[in-house]
């Protein structure tokens, strides 16, 4: 199991683009050569970069140690088990 802390929420962000570009542009796709695809991974981010969207922080601070202690705790209960 691989935790991510609430403190490396930017993270999220980042492997959320991955898995965006993935699913949108590398998973049906068919390159005959290492070209084709930085070209294809290429195109895909200046498309993306075309209509840029902010990252807007949702999270009160304030729930953020009530999502530590909650992350703590099924850690716990999956260690001892």
């Amino acid at each position: 199991m691989h935790f991510t802390p609430t403190s490396a929420s930017w993270l999220n962000r980042v492997e959320r683009f991955f898995h965006d570009l993935t699913q949108n542009q590398l998973c049906r796709g068919v390159f005959r050569d290492l070209e084709e695809l930085i070209l294809a991974i290429g195109n895909y981010i200046d498309r993306h970069n075309q209509n840029p969207k902010p990252f807007i922080w949702t999270a009160r601070a304030s729930d953020i140690p009530d999502k530590v202690k909650s992350a703590r705790r099924t850690l716990d209960t999956r260690h001892s088990a």
